[in-house]
């Protein structure tokens, strides 16, 4: 596992909220859905994404906008329409009154707008999960970018209306693919994070993938630098210079992302969760969860 796809498994759609927008003009949307990631590809027609305090953006077919939360911002047909619609939390969509337009507006399986043929088509993928895994990610990111999307947005479109057994594991995947495309075209054209640049070093990178793949191995840096064929104090330079900062402190707050989303799911323990990402004990776990979180794996847990 590269370290592009390790961060995206922390926002991965399992479950993403999906939506096929058919919409003739004039339209606007005001966005107060506090999603972590949003996707809005568009199809056919045209839009713009107006972010709060941000100039607006417009997206033509065949391209998709990210979208980083929590901000609210504004989808439209053109930047001066006036918000008649507020998607929020849940998906919740009403009037500036806050009438439920649910049923008015439903066209069908994931089919939602004001027109049966609706001269501009948008696709919309909600990531609702926020992990901590995933803000490595995230923080990585501008607050909304646009780029193309190529045929997945059409793929994803043509998915979206099918109603069949396993549907929704399809629609999550294929999300995906469109996030992670979009993604390395943006890096590969603009100023990537230190950890994005390292993955391609063939001893750094390889380095990062068996730390990502095996978080609860032992490893020190003797270990992994003979695991990746250097020295020691090899691997300690080359590693600290690329990523900005040394193999064991990368490996800490990996763990430690780690066990935060883990402590979240049903029925995890400390001690189970410590096993998982290399902590001989629930003790020392906490010690060191304590330490940089600044709250204990409990407080956390149920907090």
């Amino acid at each position: 596992m590269d370290q592009l796809a390790a961060l995206l498994d922390g926002p991965r759609a399992r479950g993403a909220f999906l939506l096929r927008a058919l919409l003739d003009p004039p339209w606007s949307m005001r966005v107060e859905d506090q999603a972590p990631l949003t996707l809005v590809g568009v199809v056919r027609g045209e839009a713009w994404v107006v972010p709060r305090d941000s100039p607006p953006v417009p997206i033509s077919p065949g391209e998709v906008a990210i979208v980083r939360g929590p901000d609210d911002y504004v989808v439209a047909d053109r930047p001066g329409t006036t918000p008649q619609i507020i998607i929020g939390a849940d998906q919740h969509c009403t009037t500036l009154d806050g009438e439920s337009l649910y049923q008015s507006m439903d066209l069908g399986v994931r089919t939602w707008g004001n027109s049966a043929d609706g001269d501009t088509i948008m696709i919309v993928g909600t990531y609702a999960m926020e992990t901590e895994v995933g803000k490595r990610l995230l923080d990585a990111l501008p607050k909304l970018l646009v780029l193309p999307g190529g045929p997945l947005i059409g793929l994803l479109g043509a998915e979206m209306v099918r109603d069949e057994p396993g549907q929704e594991a399809v629609l999550d995947r294929l999300l995906d693919l469109l996030l992670i495309s979009t993604l390395r075209s943006w890096f590969a054209d603009h100023e990537a994070p230190a950890w994005y640049r390292a993955q391609s070093d063939p001893i750094v990178g390889k380095a990062m993938r068996m730390l990502h793949n095996n978080p609860a191995h032992p490893w020190t840096v003797a270990s992994l630098a003979a695991e990746v064929g250097v020295s020691r104090a090899s691997l300690a330079r080359r590693f600290t210079e690329l990523v900005g900062e040394p193999p064991m402190s990368f490996l800490t707050d990996w763990r430690l992302a780690l066990a935060a989303d883990l402590l979240r799911e049903p029925g995890a323990t400390i001690g189970s969760v410590a096993r998982k990402v290399g902590y001989g004990s629930p003790f020392a776990l906490s010690t060191a969860f304590k330490r940089v979180r600044g709250v204990s794996p409990q407080e956390y847990k149920v907090g």
